[in-house]
């Protein structure tokens, strides 16, 4: 499937102090003109631009875009604070805010924001708070502010309504979701093969444990840490059910592609193909999927023993370098790309995003003739019941990592989730302690700087 906003790798926070400790440079061109360095596909560069030359414009401002491909962003962002060539204002991920804020990557531009004017009323809280940090929690509202969301990644469930009618089932309800049992026998229904050829070539769905299996943990009662993300909370029979849930549906029910099916074409492109009734949508996905060839629309996740559904939410910000030569200007581009209406205007109207204004999002979740019809599905997440990636603000992901590295014989029927999940959990809080230490030690170093 593609990939989420959240990217799980990060630099370890010692080695990234060490490293921004020499990096006292900047991304700003001795002529004045400001760096801005973000990643997407072709549509968000296209937005991207039309907004910044319009902020160019309007400031006098010229600013030096600098984009790349997903895949390659982290790396090279990582080579440029190395280089001592920090952009001056660049896209940040959730997990790497607090390694940046206590290596003095990131500039805290929280007064800058306040005389800026924007009502931080009017964007999305959770969207505000994933880049304040207080020096030892991440996401309190009394935290600094070292960005302000570029956007906020509602997961929604989308299903394919065009196959949903030709197959004669009811189509479900935007606002209460499946029970599992429910949700399986309706994947039941359409999984088939439809050419008499003996070989299934319609599914259910195609579910990736790794970035699908949150909502199901979350909404049967199950989490991977305690409330002040200390102890690492896998190893319990709730969570067992989530997972098993999932892999039971390749080797048990087989309604989704195993992984020989899978590796002839991935379930992504099976949705994209119309072959698959069910398959998560985040908002950078409708540009493209408003393209297919069928009608789809989005729900919430099927809810386990809770009743209530429950999925993730992602973000990414926009930072700027503490070692900027033009702090204000820098922060007046992150406030217009992040909270102007006419910059919001611009990405939303590609497709690849939710509005970050809160008022204009509710005009645009009501819009006649949308697609997908039923857009207040990611409202709703946003505001009610979408959570954060478990390790989106712990400090490091590889004690997350860790769930998903050795999990392939569950997901082929060859070991029992709970057996997998009293074996992991031990080396999972192992990773945890240490990362906890990591930023014990880069905030005493900071603070004796």
């Amino acid at each position: 499937m593609k990939k989420s906003r959240l990217t799980t790798g990060i630099v370890a926070g010692l080695v990234l102090a060490s490293t921004a400790a020499c990096s006292a440079g900047s991304g700003t061109d001795d002529d004045g003109k400001l760096t801005f360095m973000f990643r997407g596909g072709e549509d968000e560069k296209a937005a991207y631009q039309e907004a910044i030359d319009r902020f160019s414009e309007e400031s006098g401002v010229e600013v030096e875009v600098i984009v790349t491909d997903a895949d390659q962003y982290a790396t090279k962002l990582q080579a440029a604070i190395s280089g001592n060539n920090v952009p001056d204002v660049f896209y940040i991920e959730q997990a790497n805010l607090q390694s940046y804020v206590t290596s003095g990557v990131l500039l805290d531009i929280t007064d800058h924001v306040e005389a800026s004017g924007v009502d931080l009323d009017n964007l999305w809280e959770y969207g505000v708070d994933s880049y304040r940090y207080d020096g030892t929690i991440q996401g309190t509202p009394e935290g600094a502010l070292y960005g302000l969301p570029k956007d906020v990644g509602p997961f929604a469930m989308g299903y394919n309504k065009t196959m949903l009618e030709a197959e004669g089932i009811e189509l479900p309800s935007p606002d209460e979701p499946y029970t599992w049992d429910d949700w399986l026998e309706v994947l039941k229904k359409v999984t088939k093969d439809t050419d008499g050829d003996k070989k299934i070539d319609q599914w259910g769905t195609g579910l990736n444990v790794q970035w699908n299996m949150q909502g199901f943990a979350w909404s049967n009662g199950a989490d991977w840490t305690n409330e002040d993300r200390t102890e690492v909370t896998v190893d319990t029979p709730e969570m067992a059910e989530a997972m098993q849930y999932i892999a039971d549906m390749t080797t048990v029910d087989e309604v989704t592609p195993n992984a020989e099916q899978a590796a002839t074409l991935d379930t992504y492109q099976r949705w994209m193909e119309g072959q698959i009734a069910f398959f998560p949508v985040g908002p950078w996905d409708v540009s493209t999927y408003n393209e297919l060839d069928f009608d789809y629309d989005l729900i919430p996740f099927p809810a386990g023993s809770t009743g209530e559904p429950a999925t993730w939410i992602g973000s990414l910000g926009i930072g700027v370098s503490a070692t900027t030569a033009m702090p204000e200007e820098a922060a007046e581009l992150v406030t217009y790309l992040s909270a102007d209406e006419t910059a919001q205007q611009t990405l939303v109207d590609a497709g690849i995003q939710v509005p970050n204004l809160k008022d204009m999002a509710a005009e645009w979740a009501a819009e006649e003739g949308a697609s997908p019809a039923n857009r207040q599905e990611f409202l709703d997440i946003v505001e009610d019941y979408g959570r954060p990636m478990p390790a989106a603000m712990t400090y490091g992901a590889a004690w997350y990592d860790e769930m998903w590295t050795n999990i392939q014989p569950v997901i082929d029927g060859q070991q029992d989730a709970a057996e997998y999940l009293a074996e992991v959990e031990p080396r999972m809080q192992a990773l945890l302690d240490e990362s906890n230490a990591q930023a014990e030690q880069a905030a005493a170093a900071s603070a004796g700087n």
